[in-house]
């Protein structure tokens, strides 16, 4: 049992399960046909103190430790991955605004943060720039006590649903090396000249809202801007380890679940007089899919309690998350293989969960730019 949580997280955990037992798993299914997640539901996490919990009592919080926020995770994936906007909000779009706000801007806005009022995203991608980050076009024009945002993001988490979306913007367009003329800018969901494309149709994570953002001389207060000018890119590379971390977070979560749903299924079907679980191969699949599980959550335990202790670990962390999707995505087949025709029947949970899974190894940093982060740490 990981040591990073105690008593106080399990009996939390309890309380979150009864939760989503009652507020989620029943609805489940039809927020993935609605292809939404309700905003009632967000109120809801809210008011029962679910969302941002580590914020500070200051700002509407209970100032809890970051073990909170694995079981908030593990608990979302365990019902579905299509709450990983929920995740996103909580653990990689607000620790924005708490580490580079202002006090103006974090009395403005992290309240309605908790609460569930505001939803939150990030805006990164665009159509022509994913990993590489420096490559973005969209920009921000000063002008006065306002900047001009012109530009288009694309794949953008609780884009629909979103009240507050930080941007990520070129201030300094010239800037050489570009990095060095990012800036992350606070667009507010009335702002002029910001509309919302199409929610985007995705082959998993249905219930997800997903879509492209646009802003066309957009005027965004010029206190809208989070931190320093120019100063983006680095509070992204602060920032990202958290988000990989959580992604790795669902995915051995996602894995777990898959494989409990794989061995219940082969312990109940029959085939030549006998259940499938005892044919030697389905025992041997498992077995392999058991130990890999084992390893990532051996693994998964020494990164957090180390993130928790405040370290660096960058490379530990893309280990992980490269390896924990892809891990993720190989017990996915098996287990897709291992439940037969019925695995390919939508009201099979591992039809959904394969379709859900192959995402994430590209969000939050594709799988191979992890590889180049590792190797680069291994000096190379």
């Amino acid at each position: 049992m990981a040591t990073y949580l105690q008593e106080e997280h399990h009996i939390f955990r309890e309380a979150f399960r009864k939760f989503l037992q009652k507020e989620a798993y029943p609805f489940y299914t039809e927020w993935e046909k609605q292809g939404i997640i309700p905003r009632e539901f967000w109120r809801k996490m809210g008011e029962n103190g679910f969302l941002c919990p580590w914020v500070d009592e200051t700002y509407g919080g209970f100032g809890a430790d970051f073990g909170y926020s694995v079981v908030i995770n593990e608990e979302l994936e365990k019902v579905g991955s299509s709450l990983v906007g929920i995740g996103l909000h909580n653990d990689i779009v607000v620790p924005y605004i708490a580490s580079y706000g202002t006090d103006e801007q974090k009395k403005k806005w992290l309240p309605k943060c908790v609460s569930g009022e505001f939803v939150t995203a990030i805006a990164m991608t665009e159509p022509g720039a994913g990993s590489d980050l420096a490559s973005i076009a969209t920009t921000a024009v000063k002008h006065g006590d306002h900047y001009i945002v012109n530009g288009q993001k694309t794949f953008i988490t609780n884009g629909i649903h979103a009240d507050l979306v930080i941007v990520v913007c070129k201030t300094n367009p010239q800037a050489n090396p570009p990095h060095k003329g990012m800036s992350l800018l606070v667009v507010e969901r009335e702002t002029p000249g910001f509309t919302r494309g199409r929610k985007l149709e995705k082959v998993g994570l249905h219930a997800q809202d997903t879509a492209e953002l646009f802003f066309s001389d957009a005027k965004v207060p010029a206190e809208n801007l989070l931190g320093e000018e120019g100063k983006g890119f680095y509070y992204l590379m602060e920032k990202l380890q958290q988000e990989r971390l959580i992604v790795a977070i669902a995915a051995q979560t996602a894995a777990e679940v898959m494989f409990d749903l794989t061995k219940r299924y082969v312990k109940e079907r029959t085939a030549f007089g006998k259940t499938i679980s005892q044919f030697q191969t389905v025992q041997f699949r498992l077995a392999e899919m058991a130990t890999e599980i084992a390893l990532g959550r051996a693994f998964l335990d020494d990164i957090i309690e180390q993130h928790i202790a405040g370290k660096d670990v960058v490379a530990n962390v893309s280990m992980a998350k490269w390896w924990m999707t892809e891990m993720a995505k190989r017990v996915a087949s098996e287990g897709m293989q291992l439940h037969g025709g019925y695995g390919y029947m939508e009201e099979y949970e591992i039809a959904r969960r394969y379709r859900d899974i192959p995402v994430s190894a590209i969000y939050a940093g594709t799988n191979e730019v992890m590889k180049m982060i590792i190797a680069k740490h291994l000096g190379l």
